[in-house]
């Protein structure tokens, strides 16, 4: 199932950098969940792996949504996007909510950025409402609701993608 189904383009390098911090991110996901309110009702969510997996348990737990299934999509390591690739499809019974095309299912991820990935998931979904939470320009026809768009030379460094490192107090220095 793990097939490439196309191949890497060359991408801009990024030229700014977004840092978002855990409070920032709830607080984002919880507006889309806001957002998502009025756009119902949805039997099911779809978080796109890995980064949709955050937002998509903030937003079934501020949505009430119990059914949670994911699709897994590998198209970036932490450097840039590359080649694409469907680790693990949507279950069939998913698949089947709304005549077999989506209907009453919520997509969501954290971010779309070339819409690549969101191509993908929607093929399989075609009448979902798919949502993420950060939108880039090429990306953002893709989907149905987001939070806040930003240019598309920009990187966004998710809480998950940083980590505390141990700065030891400067009186350690002294010698």
């Amino acid at each position: 199932m793990a097939q490439p189904l196309s191949q890497p383009q060359p991408q801009p390098q990024p030229q700014k950098a977004f840092p978002v911090g855990w409070d920032q991110f709830h607080r984002d996901a919880r507006a889309l969940a806001w957002r998502l309110a009025g756009a119902g009702p949805f039997q099911a969510i779809v978080c796109v792996t890995r980064g949709g997996l955050v937002p998509a348990a903030i937003v079934a737990r501020e949505l009430g949504i119990r059914l949670i299934e994911t699709v897994c999509v590998a198209s970036y390591n932490h450097i840039q996007q590359g080649e694409l690739k469907v680790l693990k499809d949507v279950a069939g019974s998913i698949v089947g909510i709304g005549g077999g095309r989506g209907k009453g299912v919520l997509i969501v991820d954290d971010l779309v950025d070339t819409g690549k990935t969101a191509k993908v998931v929607r093929e399989i979904l075609p009448e979902a409402h798919f949502a993420t939470v950060y939108a880039k320009p090429m990306g953002r026809h893709m989907v149905d609701t987001f939070i806040t768009e930003v240019s598309q030379d920009t990187w966004i460094y998710f809480p998950w993608d940083t980590g505390l490192a141990f700065v030891p107090p400067i009186r350690d220095g002294e010698l």
